[in-house]
């Protein structure tokens, strides 16, 4: 917010410069004279963030004053609207930092930045930034040059949120994959069945492990220790325990059920203490189709063959590091998202033309060849993209090669 209240007065400055006369006093110089750069741990927050709020208060309302009709400046508007994300009147008409009990707005909504207002803090395990998620997606082919073919420029969202748009670029430009190498950020049982009904592409990638309790301290009886008869309605537990409190997720199409076993039931179990902490043990899974799917996902992943294609998206390593550090990837040149995916795009374009040129050209045709028979082959040689030559008619099919994705953090200059 400090920079913020000195963006607006480098703006006024230039606009209003009476204006700045009346309000800078020598403590307002020495707060806002030069950029902000605070320290991980600044000396008294609490008192810098309430005077803060209180200078950016007055500035607003003398801008609204001198610019009547909310004609204020640009920067004026941004840190207006970073003031309600921070401060309030409450209710004995105080202003004061709001809280979490407040409505205080998430970090996906909350302006981190005066001259970038859709960056977002986003966090990945210990990494944290402000910025922007680039989301690769290139072929893994051993026997032709590795391209990239897509790339998706995001705000801080959930990996597996990237997959449709991916998938829906992919088949208009008909380059979808038949399977496609992730990491655990992008599978989920929700995304993997769409994915094989809409797009006919496997997602291949290691699905969360449970996050139960008894899964967390490995002692216990854990999901996978239940009979689920999906069929009669019915979960069956270690103890020969049989609960029929069966209850779908009351939409149109159940994605998860819940099943209850009643406390009678628990109470005279003797293994009860291994079972659940409370006095009756409830379960949560997913639906018939979607519980089939991640059984089969869980267990494929202990299958040497399904370890060996996997490890195919281990190349996907060099690519991050090439865009990321090749081509300094993780600093956006521009500001807002539009620009940043446009600098994200012609990154990708110049690492394909890199991987190309180091390509032999292709042995020409001795004989004539039918124009459109040419041109497919040419473009084949110069994109290999996973598609056939008659395949490429048909947007809804693919061949048996590989695509994998990738996510690379952007920060703003």
């Amino acid at each position: 917010m400090t920079e913020a209240v000195r963006a607006v007065l480098e703006n006024v400055a230039r606009d209003a410069p009476e204006l700045l006369d009346e309000l800078v006093t020598a403590e307002w110089a020495e707060r806002y004279g030069r950029q902000v750069r605070l320290c991980c741990q600044p000396s008294h927050p609490v008192a810098r963030l309430n005077q803060v709020g209180a200078d950016a208060r007055e500035l607003l309302q003398r801008l609204d004053a001198r610019f009547p009709g909310g004609a204020v400046p640009v920067q004026a508007q941004v840190l207006r609207t970073i003031l309600i994300q921070h401060f309030l009147l409450d209710g004995r008409g105080r202003f004061r930092p709001r809280t979490k009990r407040d409505g205080q707005p998430p970090s996906r909504v909350q302006i981190k930045s005066p001259y970038e207002t859709e960056a977002r803090f986003t966090r990945r395990g210990d990494t944290r930034w402000t910025g922007y998620l680039a989301h690769v997606t290139e072929t893994c082919d051993d026997k032709r040059v590795n391209v990239m073919t897509d790339v998706a420029t995001v705000v801080s969202s959930a990996d597996s949120q990237a997959l449709p748009g991916i998938h829906a670029r992919l088949r208009r430009l008909r380059l979808l994959p038949g399977q496609h190498l992730v990491d655990g950020g992008y599978t989920s049982v929700a995304g993997m069945d769409p994915t094989a009904r809409l797009h006919r592409v496997t997602l291949v990638g290691p699905l969360p492990a449970s996050t139960s309790p008894q899964h967390r301290a490995e002692d216990g009886f854990g999901r996978e220790n239940f009979v689920i008869d999906f069929d009669q309605r019915e979960v069956t537990c270690p103890n020969g325990q049989v609960s029929g409190n069966w209850q779908d997720l009351p939409v149109a199409e159940p994605t998860s059920v819940t099943v209850r076993f009643d406390a009678r039931q628990c109470g005279r179990c003797p293994e009860q203490t291994a079972c659940t902490p409370g006095s009756f043990r409830s379960l949560y899974f997913p639906a018939r189709r979607l519980h089939e799917l991640q059984a089969k996902n869980r267990a494929d992943q202990q299958d040497a063959n399904w370890r060996k294609l996997y490890g195919l998206r281990s190349g996907a390593e060099g690519t991050i590091e090439k865009f990321a550090h090749g081509h300094r990837g993780r600093r956006c040149r521009y500001h807002g998202l539009a620009k940043t995916h446009v600098q994200h795009v012609l990154t990708a374009l110049a690492i394909n033309v890199e991987r190309l040129s180091l390509q032999n050209p292709p042995t020409p045709p001795t004989g004539p060849a039918h124009p459109r028979h040419s041109s497919s082959t040419s473009t084949h040689a110069a994109y290999p993209a996973p598609c056939g030559g008659d395949k490429a008619n048909d947007p809804g099919t693919q061949d048996s090669r590989q695509s994998r994705s990738l996510k690379i953090a952007g920060q703003p200059v």
